[in-house]
């Protein structure tokens, strides 16, 4: 029998066969009998937490040859229960994108020029800056000399796109370094 029999046609297999809504192998074509997810080839899957709010969903990382090839929401997750916004579901191309910085790159002040920094140079410029700002705004007494103890030179503004811990450990070093103002922009 040809391919464009219509013996051939999904409906008429259906009936031939006594499947009558439509939901055994009868009202699959070939292209789909051959179709398989982009998940089946991952080498391995790692668990993972949505970087975008701070509702902290569950993903699934799909990972073959050390390349992330698709993220899904885990099912397991007493959170999202495998559910991912519209920007969670596509956290595959904040990964994967062609203009992902992966360089640290510093302007002086003043310059119209970006320049790459090695990761000791970057952290030791910020560790100074950071110091320098905490010692010109600290302040140890008030008028009345009750003890403060604080700096007014440092803030701290956390971010969505770390998870609770990190959240949690920051505000520990600025409150350890004497900062007052800290927030975080999921509660903004």
């Amino acid at each position: 029998m040809s391919r464009l029999s219509p013996l051939n046609w999904p409906v008429v297999r259906q009936l031939r066969r006594g499947d009558l809504f439509g939901r055994d192998i009868n009202a699959q074509s070939t292209k789909s009998k051959e179709t398989h997810g982009r998940t089946v080839d991952a080498d391995r899957v790692v668990q993972s937490v949505c970087p975008y709010c701070a509702v902290g969903c569950a993903q699934r990382v799909y990972v073959k040859d050390d390349r992330v090839i698709q993220i899904e929401g885990d099912p397991d997750s007493p959170i999202s229960r495998g559910r991912l916004c519209p920007k969670g579901s596509a956290s595959e191309q904040l990964v994967n994108s062609a203009t992902r910085l992966t360089k640290i790159k510093y302007r002086a002040p003043h310059s119209t020029e970006w320049q790459e920094l090695d990761e000791d140079t970057a952290m030791d410029m910020i560790a100074d800056r950071f110091v320098e700002a905490r010692r010109n705004g600290w302040q140890d007494t008030d008028d009345s000399g009750r003890p403060l103890n604080r700096t007014m030179g440092v803030a701290g503004l956390g971010g969505a796109t770390l998870d609770n811990e990190e959240n949690y450990l920051i505000k520990k070093l600025f409150t350890a370094a004497g900062a007052v103002q800290l927030e975080n922009q999921a509660r903004i």
